[in-house]
């Protein structure tokens, strides 16, 4: 599995429930690595997306903790175990971590490169990502030069898990 975030310098990822900043080539790159392949988000992080909806020419698969939660469109998970089960039914190459906060904390360890998208602005944030530049578990592997958007310096990096046997 595969991690896509975007983080401030301090990992903040949000704050109120919504994301710190829309950047649209990091919105581009999003829909680039992630259509025809599947996502895995919490039921908070989809409730941010366009009208509430599952995200087109993708599997949607919610990890929520509502019994009751529905959505058009998506598969449901409640638990790790239900998670685990219907992943059996996709490459994990192709299957996409995209939030939040918990989601992320819950999943990092099974996934195995992050793609991370580095915004060099401290936000007041809520919601944070694991500070992958101290963990001695990942490592950068590629930075893009830095890009500008309006006043925001940025870079997409990613990261990937280093093997136990090293």
């Amino acid at each position: 599995m595969k991690i896509i975030v975007a983080c401030d310098k301090n990992w903040g990822i949000g704050k109120d429930g919504r994301l710190l900043v829309s950047i649209p080539s990091d919105m581009k790159r999003f829909k680039e690595l992630t259509v025809g392949n599947v996502i895995v988000a919490g039921r908070k992080t989809v409730e941010t997306f366009p009208s509430g909806l599952a995200l087109p020419d993708r599997t949607n698969i919610i990890l929520t903790k509502d019994p009751a939660y529905k959505l058009r469109d998506a598969r449901i998970a409640h638990s790790l175990e239900e998670l685990d089960e219907l992943l059996k039914d996709y490459d994990p190459e192709k299957v996409f971590v995209v939030g939040g906060e918990s989601i992320y904390t819950q999943l990092l360890n099974r996934c195995d490169t992050a793609y991370v998208t580095r915004i060099d602005y401290e936000y007041n944030a809520d919601a944070y990502f694991p500070d992958l530049d101290t963990d001695p578990d990942w490592e950068k592997v590629s930075e893009s030069d830095e890009m500008t958007y309006f006043n925001l310096e940025y870079r997409f990096t990613t990261y990937v898990k280093k093997h136990q046997d090293d």
